[in-house]
Formats: C-alpha cells, sequence, structure tokens
C-alpha cells in the first residue's frame, strides 16, 4: 500500500488472512503519518522557540541604558527615547507602544508573505 502524496510505502504480511492485512496496511500507514505530521509540527515548534531566544552573547544586546546622555535604545527594534529617568521611575508608554507597533509590522509582513 503506498501512500502517494507523501511516498509512505507499507506492506503487511502478518496475518494469515488476505482480507484483514489491508485493515492492517492502513492502520499502520495512518500511524506513520500521523507520527510525520507530529514530528513536522514540533520541528516547526522548536524553529519558532529557536527564533525568539538568542544565544546570550554579549553582542545580542536587547536595550542600553546610558546614564550621561539620558538615553535610553531597545536594539530590536533601533528606537531611542532620551528620559532615562522617567522609564526609571516605570514610565514605559513610548518604549512598549514601539515594540507593539514593531510587533503589529511584523505580523502584517508575515501575512503578506504566506
Amino acid at each position: 500500500m503506498t501512500h502517494k502524496p507523501t511516498g509512505i510505502v507499507v506492506s503487511m504480511q502478518d496475518e494469515k488472512s488476505q482480507l484483514a492485512e489491508p485493515r492492517e496496511g492502513a492502520a499502520v500507514l495512518r500511524a506513520r503519518l500521523f507520527e510525520r505530521a507530529l514530528a513536522e509540527q514540533q520541528a516547526e515548534l522548536a524553529a519558532d522557540r529557536r527564533s525568539q531566544v538568542g544565544t546570550g552573547d554579549r553582542a545580542e544586546k536587547i536595550r542600553t541604558y546610558n546614564y550621561g546622555e539620558r538615553r535610553v535604545t531597545d536594539h530590536r527594534i533601533k528606537f531611542t527615547v532620551h528620559n532615562l529617568d522617567q522609564v526609571l521611575e516605570g514610565s514605559l508608554d513610548e518604549l512598549t507602544a514601539a515594540l507593539q507597533a514593531d510587533e503589529k509590522r511584523r505580523r502584517l509582513e508575515a501575512q503578506a508573505g504566506a
């Protein structure tokens, strides 16, 4: 028995009855197709996870706080604000708005590319 879309081939000779062999072959084929789909899904999730988690290298900066210039730079989205005092007090509105806008832009690009 051959699954044409994937090219998976199953041959069975376990049963004494030739009538039961196609059912057993179909069950084995379904199991192999399920395993393949599961492996693809897990690979996709792993790739997505890897893209979200960095290497931890020093060069892979997320944000820089420059006290001399009262500057905060988010290197992921290349966004700089000059209100370090307010950021340290918890006023993160500008940073979060910029991050949300960048996330929205990336999602739109992904939809357009898909």
